[in-house]
């Protein structure tokens, strides 16, 4: 009997661990599922980077979570820009935040040095007056009194002369160290204060990071090329025109990339954008989808309604090449896009 007793309160005591054990593998499971879309569409970006072979780092996963992200429903993309607006800016926006507070100081430093400038000058011609009147009293003998008070005005003028000189050199002594300092952070700069966008030294140095990563995972990289066409600056012939249908080619370069795209100024109003785990076609689309986006701006000169049109050069990223052979190709393609009137683009391999 007691027997039966133990074997019965250790089958219940079994049953009970079973009952205890499939609850909480429940509870995992339920705790470990996708709670939102968001979550969902995360994991499906860990399968991308996984099936495609490459370790999922933050860098690869946010190039990927932005790449994917082109496919999903307009709304859904809303949801998750807005959340990802409410994140802190990475280092390069911060850097690029600091340089514009640099720059803008050293244009205050230059305004100060203008208006001490200014000043001297004022103060040089005030000089000059005095040794005027007092040449025009001197033929007065009447009025000796009057020019003694005024003798002794020029000296009170040349002492503060004396002094705004020594102000001066001492402002201008600060304002070369300042130069100096200002100079060697412009040397170390990413990013162009003319176009809002990285530099030409970024860029190269991001193409060269990124040729290193193709060569090592094997995944595909493109490198765009662009712009304002050689035609309609030639039509327009209004330099300060040219500069502000540049200044926009640039912001809607800017609007239609991505978070993990590089845009930058190569240099004389040729911009380019590095496209990241991007093969050529989707880079043709990419390609496509800014030429219509620049074609749909509206520019006006005066009353007149300019069409804008631009001339893009689409290549490849491969380690095998240097980084500049491949800008020599993406610029190949800038130029053999003018042969076609149909096509605002063209693709240049280096094969």
């Amino acid at each position: 009997m007691a027997g039966t007793i133990k074997s019965k309160v250790r089958n219940d005591i079994g049953a009970t661990q079973k009952t205890q054990k499939k609850a909480s593998e429940k509870k995992r499971a339920a705790q470990s599922a996708p709670a939102s879309e968001l979550e969902l569409y995360s994991q499906e970006v860990l399968n991308a980077l996984i099936a495609d072979n490459l370790p999922p780092t933050p860098n690869n996963f946010s190039l990927y979570f932005d790449r994917l992200l082109e496919e999903k429903n307009e709304n859904f993309k809303k949801d998750v820009i807005s959340i990802l607006e409410l994140e802190d800016s990475n280092d390069d926006e911060t850097t690029m935040a600091l340089e514009k507070s640099i720059k803008k100081g050293f244009a205050h430093v230059k305004t100060i040095l203008a208006s001490v400038a200014t000043l001297y000058k004022n103060m040089s011609l005030m000089t000059k007056i005095l040794e005027k009147r007092k040449a025009e009293l001197n033929n007065k003998e009447d009025i000796s009194q009057a020019r003694n008070i005024l003798n002794l005005l020029g000296e009170d003028v040349a002492k503060l002369e004396n002094i705004l000189k020594a102000q001066t050199t001492q402002m201008k002594m600060m304002y070369d160290e300042t130069a100096a300092i200002i100079k060697n952070v412009e040397n170390e700069t990413i990013f162009d204060n003319q176009f809002g966008i990285y530099n030409k030294r970024y860029l190269l140095s991001r193409i060269e990071k990124e040729s290193k990563q193709v060569g090592e995972f094997q995944h595909q990289s493109s490198l765009i090329f662009l712009e304002l066409s050689k035609v309609l600056r030639k039509e327009v012939a209004n330099e300060k025109a040219i500069i502000l249908m540049t200044k926009t080619l640039a912001r809607l370069v800017l609007k239609t990339s991505r978070r993990s795209d590089v845009v930058a100024h190569y240099g004389n109003g040729m911009f380019a954008m590095l496209l990241k785990h991007t093969d050529i076609e989707s880079a043709k689309k990419a390609s496509h989808r800014l030429c219509e986006l620049v074609a749909n701006s509206n520019f006006f000169l005066a009353d007149k309604e300019i069409k804008l049109k631009i001339a893009i050069g689409v290549t490849n990223i491969d380690a095998i090449y240097s980084v500049e052979e491949m800008i020599v190709s993406a610029l190949k393609g800038v130029e053999e896009s003018y042969k076609d009137e149909t096509c605002d683009y063209a693709v240049s391999l280096r094969v």
